[in-house]
């Protein structure tokens, strides 16, 4: 018996490979990655100011209505639809339970603090986008499958 041995080639070396196999699977809790987009990855002249608008609250409708051929950009609005409304019920507890003496000004103060954490996913969310990421916020992000 000899020592020596071929390697195998890798399948992207392969030409009789490609296609044939799937991509390994993403790690677990890491959000799946983005559709190809349609035309080959031509991307329209304004996608990064949809993309940009899906995550700026109520102007995730433009985006959601106007590019419907884009799947991508769909997504990001969806998602970005799902958080303002998230923030919107947030917003009706928060001033419920701040209505409550003993515990208002508490409640009052650690919104603000609320307020910046919220800012700030939203600019993860917005540089993540343009980067041709996703970014999946737990508890939220599963709704916004169910839009249409």
């Amino acid at each position: 018996m000899s020592d020596e041995s071929v390697p195998p080639k890798p399948p992207s070396q392969d030409p009789g490979q490609q296609g044939a196999g799937a991509p390994p699977p993403p790690p677990s809790g890491s959000p799946p990655p983005p559709p190809a987009s349609p035309g080959g990855g031509a991307a329209g002249s304004n996608r990064g100011l949809m993309l940009v608008l899906s995550y700026l609250w109520i102007l995730a409708l433009v985006p959601y209505l106007t590019e419907q051929q884009d799947p991508e950009v769909k997504w990001h609005a969806r998602h970005g639809l799902v958080l303002m409304i998230a923030e919107i019920l947030l917003s009706i507890v928060i001033f419920i339970l701040s209505l409550i003496p003993a515990v208002g000004c508490v409640i009052s103060i650690l919104w603000m603090f609320a307020w910046i954490g919220i800012v700030i996913i939203h600019i993860l969310c917005i540089v993540k986008a343009t980067n041709g990421q996703r970014f999946i916020i737990p508890y939220v992000s599963q709704y916004a499958d169910q839009i249409p």
